[in-house]
């Protein structure tokens, strides 16, 4: 578990060495003003129906959930809990990973859609804190609508009997949903410094989701390392294994491209 957090008069330990890397980064640096202009109206509309369709298909599956709840199965319902905002942890990081490393914002589709805002964030990290719920979280509500949508089709369909054997695993199921929807969230808190709830800040600093300190470590220029950014329980033994560096060696002897040379690219942007 983490410790405390650094109070507010004090400066994390990384400020220092973050700062010095990026002192031309900011709203201000011209390409975090191009990459923000590409947030279009259409990309808008899908976000908007993508977070109420999501959080209404959360709380119907959250009612099915506790009315199925039995006692004699807390022990597998807690280990799947864990086990599924540990998968979280590790999916937000290869997701991560993946946009900061590979693509490019000129990819059709995809490129203004999901590569644009991991661009604008490394140029700008403090951007994230001037979205708003629908901003940040509309992608990730757009991943989780189909296990979200197939649950609620189970709830309706199969038997109390066969929903009391399969609960652990709907449990794990909807943990993973939970954290994995909330990824975004949970890393606009962990670049919030002012104004956190004192829930938030008791997750953070207990580090049951991504702690502030912790992932200041991804923000020093290249960003090639920490990338889960849910609950960050796997950044450390995945960085003692070199997991993302390995990755980015094998895709780099079969396809003859650099990582984060996209990324790069944007950093440069003078004007």
């Amino acid at each position: 578990m983490a410790g405390a957090e650094d109070g507010p008069g004090q400066q994390p330990d990384l400020e220092d060495d973050e700062a010095a890397s990026c002192r031309r980064w900011g709203a201000q640096h011209a390409g975090a003003r191009e990459l923000a202009a590409l947030y279009s109206p259409g990309k808008r509309f899908q976000e908007w129906c993508c977070v109420v369709l999501c959080f209404c298909l959360i709380a119907h599956n959250t009612v099915h959930l506790l009315l199925l709840a039995r006692w004699e199965q807390t022990p597998l319902v807690m280990l799947g809990m864990v086990a599924g905002a540990l998968l979280a942890d590790f999916l937000s990081g290869l997701v991560h990973w993946g946009a900061d490393t590979w693509g490019s914002v000129e990819l059709p589709i995809v490129g203004k859609a999901f590569i644009r805002p991991f661009r604008e964030h490394h140029i700008d990290p403090t951007a994230i804190t001037r979205h708003d719920f629908i901003e940040t979280n509309g992608d990730n509500c757009l991943l989780t609508l189909l296990p979200l949508l197939n649950m609620a089709y189970k709830f309706r369909t199969q038997s109390p009997e066969a929903l009391e054997q399969l609960y652990p695993w709907e449990c794990f199921v909807f943990c993973l949903i939970i954290f994995s929807t909330f990824t975004n969230q949970i890393h606009k808190w962990s670049h919030t410094y002012f104004g956190l709830p004192r829930w938030v800040i008791f997750l953070q600093d207990w580090h049951i989701i991504l702690p502030r300190k912790h992932h200041r470590i991804h923000h020093v220029s290249p960003h090639e390392t920490y990338f889960c950014i849910t609950t960050g329980w796997l950044n450390y033994p995945l960085e003692k294994m070199g997991f993302w560096r390995r990755l980015e060696d094998i895709i780099q002897a079969l396809t003859g491209e650099k990582p984060r040379a996209d990324d790069m690219k944007w950093a440069q942007k003078i004007k």
